[in-house]
């Protein structure tokens, strides 16, 4: 009707187009709203004879064209098509298409729609392009609109939800936490699932405090969880390294009577070993199989790695049989775990057996398990296996690690197979590997073997390579400073710490002060002491005992004890280390009876001797001419099973060669191979000067010829005894051929080895070569002694060349050397037998 009215009273002469679909099609909302919503709902309606007679008419009606609607018609029209989802979500986009701008409240209700219809793909969509934007309602105005939007139509809880998991999955963190608390004011509880969801997207954020606070209101609001909420937390606090409470977690579990699923028995597993608590382990694994769970190969390794940590490789095996069992092969992890246990446990050949059956079956082993396999290597003390390994290493592919390189460092030096461990250093060093753990490693042993130079020379290399020094670095180097009595060096070294920023450590003023000790500054050693109290660094054990060492040596008995008592006051406990420095000191003194009172207190404290202990009273008791005493203490230390080494049998035969008898002295030389000692050249030359002093020549040349053998080097002492011994007899020829040979070996003879030549040829008369060997002095840059020109003057007056002798006496002047009584005496006793007088000048 209202269209003919509008046809006959147009005078348009634009008839046709008022007339055209495009007009036609905007004439229902021109009416009242309230015709226009009967024309919309009419096309709804099942009972329609309109869509009975045309089934295309709800498909032209949804497209029919139409002004901007406003928010209120919107809302109008989704409340009273709720029932066909499909016709409001294609009206709300056309609407938005045409530029129709609303809030968030159509929005909310045809979410309701879409989740009460079961078209989720369509919500979570609607939710993403509606509430993800910029320019997006607060979550709050949306949890608002959903529940007033309940209110107008069939609404579905589940909206709630879909809210709260599109700003999870979208990692809207806080705009979720704050749909949550807007849900818990109006006592909206949202779904298990998207909760869980909100808890994951505050794990992944690292904001588990806050997932803690929302899973504490889940349970006391009594909202419910299910395994995956349990199994959210309890990741968390592993991540985080809380295993202590992610079994918490567990706890509450099963406390509302809920049966752990497969995830969350699995992450329980995880959280026991990381403790780890192996027994507990074994426990949720059977407790897992009572409840027809099979535990996975991931969950038998969690469990076998915890028992290797607690020592427990017996239960560890046992597990690793049952995994076998069940149709699953060792993988590498188990397989490294279970090397780790073996080489624990000293087992090296299992560990490898294990290796090679990894081998045998295409696995290649990672760079962990090298440096596993490597280090049992290096606590067995099998050195070549270890390079084996690490070869095998670097040809599978792996570049060592500076783990592994100071692992094969460490492994080479203990076993002095130095030339081995300085190709891995240069090789690090050149790849750039090396650090400053590396360099230590390498200094310490230089310190150890008293290879000071080549310990300077890397303290050199180190700075090259850029590689900054720690404190072990410079507290190492201040020990070579210190060792080599270069205090001024050690001192200056000391200044530039502070200038790198290092702050110098107990370590540090112990070596300070037991290098000044050790030059008898004791002021400067005290003082350095009390300026490290004064900074709250304390002395320990090893400051103590550097203090007693030092004024032991120094000879300042009465100081060592007056000083460990003062130590006793503030807490120190004598070791036998400290011990042993006082007994030395006083030994060294020749006070054998105070060492033999230390000796008992010692006793008295429960403090038991050891080699080192017997070996000083053998010492001092050899040096005072008691061998009979000696033997006794080491008849003692047999009876009480302490074997004694190399040096007590060195000061034992020392002290018998000394006293001529030979005959125990050789009895002793032969047990040293029977307890695996190897006899040194100190030895050797104790042996060899008993039997020259005992004319016996033949006997120390044998001596001689078997330390060649064996490969003990000859040295200066060595040459100068047989020397000496040969020309005593008049074997100058054999004497001639040693001097030469020491030449050869590079030995340069000292002042003994001198005056022992000149003295033997000039009393066999060879007077030619003994003036040849006194010229070398010269060559040699060294001053000869009183001794030697008597030695040359006698020699020189027995052959009647007085002019010699009183040129000699006149060079020696020259020198600056004073003629002592003896020179005289030889004037004056061989004068009347010479037949050449001096000359007058």
């Amino acid at each position: 009707m209202v269209f003919i009215l509008l046809f006959c009273n147009s005078r348009s002469p634009n008839l046709h187009r008022i007339c055209s679909f495009s007009c036609l099609s905007q004439w229902p909302l021109r009416c009242s709203s309230s015709l226009s919503s009967s024309l919309c709902l009419a096309t709804e309606s099942p009972s329609s004879p309109e869509k009975r007679a045309s089934p295309n008419h709800k498909q032209r009606a949804a497209f029919i064209p139409s002004p901007i609607p406003t928010e209120a018609q919107l809302i109008e029209f989704l409340v009273k098509n709720q029932r066909n989802p499909k016709m409001a979500l294609k009206y709300l986009k056309r609407a938005q298409i045409k530029g129709c701008t609303f809030g968030a409240d159509p929005l909310c209700i045809l979410l309701h729609i879409l989740v009460r219809t079961g078209r989720q793909s369509s919500a979570r969509e609607l939710l993403r392009r509606s509430f993800l934007s910029k320019s997006s309602p607060s979550p709050a105005a949306v949890v608002n609109s959903l529940v007033e939007a309940s209110k107008r139509c069939i609404s579905d809880p589940r909206s709630f939800g879909y809210l709260l998991t599109c700003y999870s999955h979208a990692g809207r963190v806080e705009q979720g936490l704050e749909a949550w608390d807007c849900m818990l004011e109006h006592g909206v509880v949202p779904s298990i699932r998207s909760r869980n969801d909100l808890l994951v997207a505050l794990v992944r954020s690292n904001l588990v405090a806050t997932a803690r606070d929302v899973y504490r209101v889940i349970k006391e609001k009594g909202m419910g969880f299910d395994c995956h909420t349990i199994h959210i937390m309890m990741h968390a606090c592993l991540k985080y390294g809380k295993p202590d409470e992610a079994l918490a977690f567990f706890g509450d579990l099963k406390d509302i009577g809920l049966e752990p699923d497969l995830c969350v028995y699995g992450t329980a597993i995880q959280s026991v070993c990381r403790k780890p608590d192996c027994s507990r382990a074994c426990e949720l694994l059977n407790e897992m199989k009572g409840r027809g769970l099979a535990p996975t190969e991931f969950m038998y390794t969690c469990v076998i790695g915890a028992c290797v940590k607690q020592g427990n490789l017996e239960e560890a095996l046992r597990l690793k049989d049952e995994l076998v069992a069940s149709g699953c092969p060792i993988n590498l992890v188990l397989a490294t775990s279970l090397m780790k246990g073996h080489c624990a446990q000293g087992d090296l050949c299992n560990a490898i057996d294990l290796y090679n059956g990894l081998i045998e079956r295409g696995i290649v082993p990672n760079s962990i398990t090298y440096s596993v396999l490597l280090d049992g290597c290096h606590k067995n003390g099998n050195v070549e296996k270890a390079f084996e390994l690490y070869c095998q290493m670097k040809q599978t592919g792996f570049a060592p690690n500076v783990f592994q390189v100071n692992l094969i460092l460490q492994c080479s030096l203990k076993n002095n197979k130095w030339k081995e461990a300085l190709g891995v250093f240069n090789e690090a060093v050149s790849s750039g590997v090396a650090n400053v753990f590396t360099y230590n490693i390498l200094m310490h042993w230089f310190l150890q073997v008293g290879r000071v130079k080549e310990a300077r020379e890397l303290w050199t290399k180190m700075e090259d390579q850029g590689v900054e020094p720690n404190i072990v670095s410079y507290n190492n180097l201040l020990f070579v400073h210190c060792k080599c009595g270069d205090m001024e060096l050690a001192a200056h070294l000391f200044g530039l710490m502070s200038e790198k920023c290092i702050k110098p450590n107990v370590i540090t003023y112990t070596i300070l002060a037991d290098g000044y000790l050790k030059k008898e500054d004791f002021d400067q050693a005290f003082d350095l002491l009390s300026t490290m109290c004064s900074l709250g660094i304390y002395c320990n054990d090893y400051t103590f005992n550097a203090v007693i060492y030092g004024l032991s040596k120094a000879g300042q008995m009465s100081e060592v004890i007056s000083m460990m008592h003062k130590f006793i006051k503030v807490g120190f406990i004598p070791s036998r280390m400290t011990y042993n420095s006082i007994i030395h000191g006083f030994i060294k003194e020749g006070k054998m009876n105070s060492a033999v009172e230390i000796y008992r207190e010692m006793v008295r404290d429960g403090i038991s001797p050891d080699v080192v202990t017997f070996t000083n009273f053998i010492d001092g008791f050899c040096k005072q001419k008691s061998t009979d005493l000696a033997l006794k203490i080491l008849s003692k230390m047999k009876r009480l099973g302490i074997q004694m080494d190399i040096a007590g049998y060195n000061a034992l035969i020392v002290g018998l060669c000394s006293e001529g008898n030979m005959k125990s002295a050789l009895s002793l030389f032969d047990e040293l191979p029977k307890f695996g000692l190897e006899p040194n050249a100190v030895i050797f030359n104790s042996l060899i000067t008993g039997h020259k002093n005992m004319n016996n020549m033949e006997a120390a040349i044998e001596l001689h010829r078997r330390m060649c053998v064996q490969g003990i080097p000859c040295d200066i002492a060595t040459y100068t005894t047989l020397i000496d011994g040969s020309l005593k007899i008049g074997d100058l020829g054999f004497a001639s051929e040693l001097y030469s040979e020491m030449l050869e070996k590079g030995i340069v003879p000292d002042d003994i080895a001198f005056t022992a030549l000149i003295n033997g040829l000039c009393n066999n008369g060879d007077l030619e070569n003994a003036r040849k060997i006194f010229n070398e002095l010269d060559q040699r840059v060294l001053c000869p002694s009183v001794l030697i020109y008597n030695m040359l003057i006698a020699g020189y007056i027995r052959e009647g060349d007085l002019q010699e002798a009183f040129q000699l006496h006149d060079e020696m002047l020259d020198r600056g050397l004073m003629p002592n009584d003896a020179t005289y005496d030889i004037f004056v006793n061989m004068k009347h037998g010479c037949s050449k007088s001096r000359p007058t000048t």
